[in-house]
């Protein structure tokens, strides 16, 4: 049984207050009772949702999850990670192999979108990690439709 942290009394775990002095006890979460997974802060789901290759992961993570539910911000930089994910492999996939399939010269077009597609990541890490809510021009605006 636990100890008052006041009086030195025996309290029971269930005992909000001290029976003998009064005082108020910490409550105590037991393990395992603690709900929503892992603690993790919106500012920081909302950074690892630009993570170059692998944001995709996290905001599936935020969209999926009950503790982001309500928090706006949050999931519109999950939709707009997601988004940013997605049209990186349009550019890697459908317009990569579109390039090297036609016959012509060969000009790397689609390195150089995938390489601006990283610093468009690179920024909104920056951006997001200060705490700023920037909209891509495209994809912002789909984050938002998406809300």
């Amino acid at each position: 049984m636990p100890y008052c942290t006041a009086c030195g009394k025996q309290v029971r775990d269930t005992d909000v207050y001290c029976r003998q002095c009064g005082r108020r006890q910490p409550t105590v979460i037991p393990p395992g009772t603690a709900s929503g997974g892992p603690a993790i802060s919106p500012r920081a789901a909302s950074i690892l949702c630009y993570i170059p290759w692998l944001g995709w992961i996290a905001s599936v993570y935020v969209l999926a999850t009950d503790k982001f539910r309500q928090a706006k911000d949050v999931r519109f930089h999950a939709y707009q990670g997601l988004y940013l994910f997605v049209a990186w492999l349009l550019v890697h996939w459908a317009i990569g192999l579109w390039l090297h399939v036609i016959p012509g010269p060969d000009i790397p077009i689609d390195k150089f979108l995938e390489l601006a597609l990283l610093v468009v990541w690179i920024f909104m890490l920056v951006k997001t990690s200060q705490g700023e809510r920037c909209a891509l021009p495209l994809l912002g605006e789909l984050a938002e439709r998406s809300l």
